[in-house]
């Protein structure tokens, strides 16, 4: 517990820093680095792909799509490097198709392309209208979001959500997640209404954290079980205390695109 909470003092600064400070294209590329241990750990270290790579072809294509996203997403250059991504993979087969299974394939986009993509929406929403205003919303929404499971299961847990994919996580806690990230984001509203002078949508506010909470606990579930299918604890030691960059931003995976989507569909604030 110490060491996780030292970890968290130091990181959290570190995070505010980067989001509403730093350069936009210094925040890209530290997120492309991470998106690429994210498929590294992903695959590697879970020990669904042992070929160097072919885990190195998927890291690479994460990092590219932080930087794409930077750049305004232009589905253009999202075709050209998927093909290139498609032909390094399936060259990879062809060079020896007997060891090299073709479903390495389909994990390799999965860890490569799919979940860098979804995260990548971090990096898209810092670009939008207001994005130095707005990329905080999904960070509040999972992190107090797994800080409210966490505590409240903690102390009031008493019936088991998951217990096979996930034994500590109870309904209690989630519930208290939910309620966690609902102050949270009324909190985020009122700065953004009193001191930025925006006109806030409460309605909506009460949306993204109810949802935004139960994306993340499914976001979540979903890295769990695939530690379970693989027989690991953690997906790395990037975090102390925490574990790998996966287990820290399982959640996000999700939360990210949905918050991205909804800021599109249902706009928080004007």
């Amino acid at each position: 517990m110490k060491t996780r909470i030292i970890t968290a003092a130091i990181c959290i600064p570190v995070l505010l820093f980067l989001l509403l400070v730093a350069p936009e294209i210094i925040v890209t590329v530290i997120f492309g680095v991470l998106m690429a241990v994210g498929a590294y750990e992903f695959l590697y270290r879970t020990g669904l792909v042992r070929r160097p790579r072919m885990v190195a072809y998927s890291a690479l294509a994460a990092f590219m799509l932080s930087i794409w996203s930077y750049y305004g997403g232009l589905t253009s250059f999202l075709m050209l490097g998927l093909i290139l991504f498609f032909m390094l993979l399936f060259s990879e087969v062809m060079m020896d198709h007997v060891k090299v299974p073709i479903e390495l394939v389909g994990l390799c986009t999965l860890g490569g392309f799919l979940i860098p993509f979804l995260l990548s929406a971090l990096i898209r929403i810092l670009m939008g209208t207001n994005g130095r205003y707005f990329i905080l919303l999904p960070f509040t929404i999972a992190f107090l979001s797994d800080a409210g499971a966490y505590f409240v299961g903690l102390r009031l847990g008493r019936h088991k959500l998951a217990p096979v994919i996930s034994p500590k996580k109870t309904i209690e806690g989630v519930a208290g997640g939910v309620v966690f990230a609902l102050v949270g984001v009324i909190i985020y509203c009122l700065v953004l209404q009193l001191a930025l002078k925006f006109r806030v949508n409460y309605g909506a506010a009460i949306l993204y954290a109810l949802a935004g909470s139960g994306v993340g606990v499914m976001g979540d579930l979903c890295f769990s079980v695939v530690k379970r299918q693989t027989g690991i604890k953690d997906y790395g030691n990037l975090l102390p205390g925490h574990g790998g960059f996966l287990d820290r931003f399982d959640s996000l995976v999700l939360v990210a695109p949905f918050v991205e989507a909804l800021l599109l569909i249902l706009p928080l604030a004007v």
